[in-house]
């Protein structure tokens, strides 16, 4: 991570305000819930925390739900949908590092576990609105988790195998870290 945040070009800022426009695109595809906020506004996000790494995954997670929350009129309030963000920035850090230590497929498989269950669970849900408000949550949080991470995957794992990310050190992408 510290090595892709000492890294910003030019075009590392292009394309994470091209991820981060997507997200603002996929703000407007919402997923019915009781709230409204589960979107397709994580997508980018997850992708840029499986393609390019924990940092800028991070950025665009966070954003895209910030997005999110404001075509919806926050409807928890800014301050829970402040730390919404800051969970999703969390759950694609995770993913990040997931990615680095047990591959893509595990990985995105940690953000929809962390994404769907394990973060509303733990700290803004259940905590905050209760149980009940948690279980009627849980199948739009899941179908929107897999919404999003399952088409990260797809097109992370395909940018990969065409050798389509952008290179780093010893020619690695920057989610990658160094063989042993």
């Amino acid at each position: 991570m510290k090595g892709e945040l000492s890294t910003v070009t030019t075009r590392r800022l292009a394309l994470l305000a091209v991820l981060i426009a997507l997200s603002a695109v996929g703000s407007l595809i919402k997923i019915p819930s009781l709230v409204g906020t589960p979107a397709l506004d994580s997508a980018p996000g997850y992708f840029a925390a499986l393609a390019l790494g924990a940092g800028s995954g991070a950025l665009v997670a966070a954003v895209g739900h910030l997005l999110t929350a404001l075509t919806s009129g926050f409807p928890l309030g800014l301050p829970i949908h402040g730390l919404i963000a800051l969970g999703m920035a969390g759950c694609a850090l995770g993913t990040a590092l997931l990615r680095r230590v047990a591959g893509r497929g595990v990985a995105s498989a940690g953000g929809v576990l962390l994404n769907g269950i394990a973060f509303p669970a733990a700290f803004i849900l259940v905590p905050g609105f209760g149980t009940a408000f948690f279980a009627a949550m849980l199948v739009p949080l899941l179908v929107a988790s897999l919404l999003n991470v399952g088409p990260a995957w797809a097109v992370a794992a395909t940018v990969d195998r065409l050798g389509l990310l952008m290179k780093g050190p010893a020619g690695r992408t920057s989610g990658e870290r160094a063989p042993r």
